[in-house]
């Protein structure tokens, strides 16, 4: 299948936009949109990255609605650390496989197993999964989360074990890792890596450390297999960050593929290459333009926390960011 970085017709996305943004201005709304969404959504936030960022750039604003175009576990975050704001989700059935591998009465029954454990969870995860937590993290800051704890304490590490792999190698630290997997990065295999290292031998590969394939990848790069000067595992962010100072014309990116329309954008004179063009998010390619129309036109499909609730979950996120 063709790369689905757009979804509708350029005639109706530009009335659709055109409709979206008197709406935006009639509520004073902003929209915020994830790297994973279709170009067309991002192109019409007002922030565009990971599901932390979204939420941190929505709780700095002033606006009174808030459009999450993402899974509803980031609508929820951003209802944890906005709670004054009227957060909306376009679709409310966009969900995430690796958020739901794990529910809060799970996490009580491993924590009974563990009383003396720190609980870190990835920021993927529901509001009552969050509230059950020590620490929250991201991709890109687990890594700085786990050093941070002591040494001497047991941790517990949800819901990604692909990423609860990779911290296990860079940190050396001990961790119990819950069996949880994002169908997408999951589905990045190490067969992918070595036909594209193949394909294209001058390219420099960005990998998502929650990729099926990064455990074979860092013992690649560990054995010389695969060269280490031309492979980065790296969070969508670092990523995007890489692509932007890098020398290099070409990449071969291990994600999933709606980040390639933000590199794209950023970096016209590069070349980006999907791992594969089957890794698209069914859950995130949910949210569209008709839909963002609809939401801020209906006031539709809000997303609440409760007070309680949130309290707890934002604990656990604001430990994260005093990091």
């Amino acid at each position: 299948m063709g790369l689905a970085l757009t979804h509708t017709a350029p005639e109706t996305a530009a009335a659709l936009v055109a409709e979206i943004n008197a709406l935006r201005a009639e509520r004073k709304a902003v929209i915020v949109a994830h790297n994973y969404e279709y170009g067309e959504i991002q192109d019409l936030a007002d922030y565009v990255g990971d599901s932390l960022g979204m939420a941190q750039f929505a709780a700095r604003s002033d606006a009174p609605v808030l459009v999450v175009c993402g899974v509803h576990f980031m609508a929820e975050t951003s209802a944890i650390l906005s709670p004054e704001k009227t957060v909306l989700i376009p679709d409310p059935e966009a969900g995430c496989s690796l958020a739901a591998s794990i529910n809060a009465d799970q996490l009580r029954a491993w924590k009974a197993e563990h009383p003396e454990a720190v609980v870190v969870s990835y920021v993927n995860t529901s509001a009552d999964v969050k509230a059950e937590s020590d620490y929250c993290c991201t991709s890109g800051n687990a890594e700085r989360v786990i050093r941070a704890i002591p040494e001497d304490r047991e941790i517990l590490f949800l819901p990604d074990m692909f990423l609860g792999s990779y911290l296990r190698q860079t940190t050396g630290r001990k961790l119990h890792i819950w069996a949880g997997e994002c169908h997408v990065h999951a589905a990045i295999r190490p067969a992918m890596v070595e036909r594209q290292r193949a394909a294209l031998p001058e390219a420099e590969f960005l990998i998502h450390p929650e990729c099926g394939c990064v455990s074979s990848a860092m013992h690649y790069l560990a054995s010389g297999k695969i060269s280490a000067e031309g492979t980065h595992i790296l969070s969508t962010e670092g990523m995007i960050r890489h692509a932007a100072r890098s020398g290099a014309s070409q990449f071969v990116v291990a994600t999933e593929i709606g980040v390639l329309h933000r590199m794209r954008k950023a970096n016209p004179e590069k070349q980006f290459l999907p791992i594969d063009e089957s890794i698209s998010c069914k859950y995130m390619k949910m949210i569209t333009l008709e839909k963002v129309r609809n939401s801020l036109r209906d006031m539709t499909h809000v997303v609440t926390v409760a007070p309680d609730l949130a309290a707890r979950a934002r604990t656990a996120i604001e430990r994260m960011v005093a990091l």
